[in-house]
């Protein structure tokens, strides 16, 4: 059925930031209408009150930059959003929410939220925070779509359709169409890119595939010339791309539907404002599409590619960590100046497209704000005597960066250098651990925890989430939450353990790992990581005697591995200080100062196999 008028005076709307895979542009903002900076999360108001649910990384932020009007509510679960929908809005009431920003899961939450309550969950038909905007709500963007080079591919676009027309043919239901909504689905699957999204070379767009046909729903006068051609190239045949206006979707797809038709889609992402128009015995639903699965799974070009940009972009954070040592003794550098010059650092490295999300540089008591980000005019200025954590990225054409480290400049307290090095502990033991194929991640996720566990400490965010090949930094089936799909070999993600001390200090030790086959001696696969990302940790925050002679085998294997990567790298820069500043940085750590098992922790294969037998990996 397709979306019905909202009643003139709705109960409640729910508008929400980046749902349904399609992330917010500047013109969806909600800034406006709550704190000067964004604050990720879901919105509700009703005619007399409003309130905003965010996770834990955005509270104080969200103390701070929210006035009375609102009530901040500090947890992110619809169940808590459903219970207070039903004090505000009185029996008989609607609930209003754009169903193109809300995934089919995300809605049917709601609606289960909502069930027997006698409130009702309504489409709107116009977005109302775009009526507030009005006048001044800044125009779509006009940036050209653009064909990635075929060397930055890893395979090309028709070799991808094939694919995916092949998993059609072998699914039990034989599918006759795959819908897609999230942005990043379409641009991996065309080798298309844009910029309509800031921080992500995405563009506006859904895609319709069938057996035999091919129907592209974006803003046609924007192709490149060569994305034109190369979209172009198959007509006529399966192979041709009909391009159609961005407004039409709606129209074709309900078109199709009314045919003898199966449409195979992803509930996680696909939009609720599609789904409802096509009659649910014609639908095949599954969590994730089979284009968010193939594309989570990198192949070999694909890997060499990310390892590649990896390594530049270490060179740019090596750079930037020496010219710290120099400038913030003389308080010189404060946290807004310091995440430009990061972002002007990667700029300046081979075949980068900027930074691949807004640049989180927190000095001290803000670093306590897992996602904090500075701007020009309220920033702290760096301190030898304080912690210092930034949280950076780049867009580069051969691959998307993620990288945090923790750093000190003079000398640490007993505390913090215990904090650090259990993050620390917990990077390395998920990083080294060896599991079985197809093990879930939210099954290993633990041993990012155990060493802060081990002494009562905690942290409220994610591990790590997937990464994108000149796509989104968040990069989602993969990932440690109960909702992502079992790891496979060739699957990237994010290792990111962190301990936050509020208004004193936070740490997170954050590095991007392949899923890699373990060299063992079963005849079965097991899998374990290999760290991508290429940047030494702070020696003086490190306590060696909490490590393990295993942890500092590690660690000193890693470095070596640093050296071997990146230090040809520099040198081929012409950058000897750097270069010699990473030698430093990178001696191997003495065995001798070792624990041999620290009270209370449990050895690493005894653990991993009690969750195994627990969890039934």
């Amino acid at each position: 059925s397709s979306p019905q008028a909202a009643p003139e005076a709705p109960g409640v709307a729910v508008p929400t930031g980046c749902a349904a895979g399609r992330a917010p542009s500047p013109r969806d903002d909600i800034r406006d209408c709550s704190a000067p900076h964004p604050v990720p999360g879901t919105a509700v108001v009703t005619q007399d009150k409003a309130a905003l649910w965010t996770d834990s990384r955005y509270w104080t932020q969200a103390e701070r930059e929210l006035d009375c009007n609102w009530e901040l509510q500090r947890t992110t679960s619809i169940e808590s959003i459903g219970m207070w929908i039903l004090e505000a809005v009185p029996a008989g009431g609607n609930v209003t929410v754009d169903p193109f920003l809300f995934s089919i899961d995300t809605w049917n939450s709601y609606s289960r939220a909502l069930h027997g309550s006698g409130r009702t969950l309504l489409p709107l038909e116009t977005n109302l925070v775009d009526q507030a905007w009005g006048a001044q709500r800044p125009p779509p963007s006009s940036s050209e779509i653009y064909s990635l080079p075929a060397e930055f591919t890893g395979s090309r676009w028709q070799e991808k359709v094939a694919g995916i027309r092949q998993q059609m043919e072998q699914h039990s239901r034989r599918p006759t169409a795959v819908l897609l909504s999230g942005l990043e689905e379409t641009a991996w699957l065309f080798n298309l890119r844009g910029d309509d999204i800031p921080y992500n070379p995405v563009f506006y767009s859904y895609t319709l595939l069938t057996n035999t046909t091919i129907s592209l729903f974006l803003d046609e006068p924007r192709l490149s010339a060569a994305a034109r051609r190369s979209l172009l190239s198959g007509c006529p045949g399966p192979l041709c791309v009909e391009l159609q206006p961005y407004g039409q979707v709606s129209a074709h797809l309900r078109r199709y539907a009314q045919d003898n038709v199966t449409v195979w889609l992803g509930t996680e992402y696909t939009t609720y404002g599609l789904y409802s128009i096509i009659p649910q015995e014609k639908l095949l639903e599954e969590n994730y599409s089979p284009v968010m699965t193939a594309k989570a799974v990198k192949n070999s070009p694909e890997q060499e590619m990310l390892r590649a940009a990896h390594v530049r972009d270490a060179v740019a954070i090596i750079q930037y960590l020496l010219w710290l040592e120099k400038t913030v003794p003389q308080g010189q550098v404060d946290e807004f100046s310091g995440a430009q010059h990061i972002d002007t650092l990667r700029w300046a490295q081979e075949h980068s497209h900027g930074p691949s999300f807004q640049s989180i540089s927190a000095s001290g008591l803000n670093a306590a704000l897992a996602h904090y980000s500075p701007s020009n005019g309220s920033s702290r200025t760096l301190s030898v005597g304080e912690m210092y954590l930034f949280d950076t990225g780049g867009q580069y054409l051969d691959g998307t960066t993620d990288i945090t480290r923790t750093v000190h400049w003079s000398e640490p307290t007993p505390l913090q250098k215990e904090a650090y090095t259990r993050v620390l502990m917990g990077n390395i033991d998920l990083s080294r651990l060896v599991f079985p194929s197809h093990t879930a991640g939210k099954t290993v996720e633990s041993f990012a925890r155990r060493a802060l566990w081990d002494v009562g400490l905690n942290y409220g965010h994610g591990t790590g989430h997937g990464i994108g090949n000149f796509l989104s930094v968040h990069e989602w089936p993969v990932g440690f939450q109960s909702n992502n799909v079992p790891l496979e070999a060739g699957m990237f993600t994010s290792i990111e353990p962190g301990y936050y001390r509020d208004g004193e200090f936070g740490i997170r030790i954050e590095d991007v790992a392949l899923v890699v086959e373990a060299q063992t001696k079963s005849e079965e696969t097991f899998l374990t990581f290999e760290v991508v990302s290429l940047v030494p940790y702070d020696r003086k925050l490190i306590d060696l005697s909490l490590l393990s002679p295993e942890q500092i085998r590690y660690l000193n294997s890693y470095y070596e591995r640093i050296r071997e990567l990146v230090g040809p790298e520099l040198r081929r820069q012409r950058l000897e200080e750097e270069y010699a500043w990473l030698q430093a940085s990178t001696e191997p750590f003495p065995l001798g100062s070792a624990r041999t098992l620290a009270p209370g922790a449990l050895a690493l294969a005894p653990l991993l196999s009690v969750l195994l037998s627990g969890l039934g990996a």
